[in-house]
């Protein structure tokens, strides 16, 4: 029996412990790429919030004080339930989520790789001894956060939500998940039947399905401590002034704008292959996807036309058959917005080279050639499948527009000279760097987050962002004697 066939999950949400009616009531979970239904979820209001604090927070003191070999077996048993059910996650991924296979296959294995990784995270090292001008024992210890607030998006709901729930649960917090409802079974359901099974105790993982009055209601909860929150910069920005106001730590993975630098002694044919895949792959949706591709002049013709008619045979269509290249974009909503940037680009003067239309939510993937500094597609973040091409004199001229606007995630550099392309990389300002590779890379292990407009530095990934995360450096001092004092 299958992780969802084992528990009667449909309109409920998972609180304490147990799968229950959530106050809201529920709505239908749609497939993208037919619009038919596949279940129903339940809908949580701030009071299954307020329940849910209450009770993470009574749990979390037991699941910290749980020996540490214990906690680090049940992620170990979370990461073979992600490879064990691969299939049946995998087939949710393709159908609510849009993902093609591929792509549902890749968010399995990272699901499994950081779970894996985390399980390391218990018998971690927690301090260090500080020299001290008295007589004691000073010492620095990282102590649980508490309770995590986890607020994942709908684009790759698995990997954004458990990057931050496996390192918090393994360090010893409770984690209270916020799903986006338009995949809150791949994002939340399926991640609390794995945790439920892997034998995590009642009350330590809890998933809140809602809108923005159940995220509001978990960043104010006095339960929670810190917020980890994946989404639009525009929402990132009220998710950290609300946690300010109510003193609280905020974990901010917001946009990007990524560029490409196809310097001028780049392969042609390489440069193509990154730049369809860092623009086209999973259909744009990626906070990492290539916005900006920066090409030398010397290239620059030749680029545009291979790329263009790399997009023109891209097969597009319903992830299920396996054998399209994007699948269908998450909503009416966000086809719309893409379409918009695009012909707004193109009134501005951008050349429209391949794509630029869709049937239902299939959207084409695009090329946008000579595209304006100032055009929506090139400066902005369009979250689809739109590849703008902009040309460029030389080396300093591309550093110098890949680091202008306030995005600041990663970047890509295609170039035969690797000491070349690292020197270029130092002058633009990003969390993440490729050399002779395209803008969406993930491991486990790695450092992962932005700057400046797509958030606040490296959070997640490798035992030290982890750590600084999700816990809080307490200080300590132990005397033989009490100390004595002049009164």
């Amino acid at each position: 029996m299958g992780l969802l066939g084992s528990v009667d999950w449909q309109g409920n949400i998972f609180k304490d412990g147990a799968w229950t009616a959530g106050r809201g009531g529920d709505y239908a979970v749609v497939e993208p790429a037919t619009g038919e239904k596949l279940g129903r979820m339940g809908l949580a209001t701030p009071e299954d919030v307020a329940e849910a604090g209450e009770t993470a927070a009574r749990a979390q003191r037991e699941w910290a004080a749980t020996p540490h070999p214990v906690r680090a077996a049940v992620l170990r048993r979370a990461g073979d339930l992600w490879e064990r059910h691969a299939e049946e996650i995998s087939g949710w991924n393709v159908r609510e989520v849009g993902a093609v296979p591929g792509m549902a296959g890749f968010a399995l294995h990272v699901a499994a790789a950081e779970c894996y990784e985390a399980a390391s995270l218990p018998s971690r090292a927690i301090g260090e001894i500080l020299p001290s001008e008295q007589p004691r024992l000073s010492m620095a210890r990282r102590t649980p956060a508490g309770v995590v607030a986890v607020i994942s998006p709908f684009n790759v709901p698995i990997i954004l939500g458990i990057r931050s729930v496996a390192p918090a649960l393994a360090l010893g917090n409770a984690v209270i998940l916020k799903p986006d409802p338009r995949t809150a079974v791949t994002g939340g359901a399926l991640m609390a039947r794995v945790f439920e099974e892997a034998g995590l105790p009642p009350g330590v993982l809890q998933v809140m399905t809602g809108g923005a009055d159940v995220g509001e209601a978990l960043i104010t909860d006095p339960n929670v401590r810190v917020i980890s929150f994946t989404g639009s910069t525009a929402v990132g920005r009220r998710v950290g002034e609300l946690a300010g106001r109510h003193l609280k730590r905020a974990h901010l993975e917001l946009g990007g704008n990524s560029a490409l630098l196809v310097l001028d002694d780049a392969d042609v044919d390489a440069a193509v292959n990154l730049a369809a895949w860092g623009s086209f792959f999973h259909q744009g949706q990626i906070c990492m996807t290539t916005g900006r591709h920066l090409v030398s002049a010397r290239l620059y013709d030749d680029f545009v036309e291979r790329l263009a008619e790399k997009a023109g045979g891209l097969p597009v269509g319903d992830p299920k058959s396996g054998t399209v290249a994007l699948g269908p974009v998450i909503d009416a909503g966000q086809r719309d917005k893409v379409h918009r940037m695009v012909t707004e680009s193109v009134r501005q003067g951008a050349r429209l080279v391949s794509g630029g239309t869709y049937d239902d939510l299939f959207y084409r993937p695009t090329v946008l050639a000579d595209a304006p500094l100032t055009a929506p597609a090139f400066a902005e973040e369009v979250f689809g499948p739109v590849a703008p091409v902009t040309r460029v004199s030389s080396a300093e001229e591309a550093a110098e527009l890949a680091a202008a606007g306030d995005y600041g995630l990663s970047l890509g550099i295609v170039t035969r000279d690797v000491m070349r392309g690292l020197a270029v990389a130092e002058r633009i300002p990003t969390g993440i760097v490729h050399i002779n590779d395209q803008t969406v890379n993930d491991e486990a292990n790695a450092p992962f987050g932005g700057v400046g407009a797509s958030g606040t530095g490296a959070r997640f990934g490798g035992a030290a962002a982890n750590v600084e995360a999700f816990t809080e450096t307490r200080w300590i001092t132990m005397r033989g004697e009490p100390a004595r004092y002049p009164f």
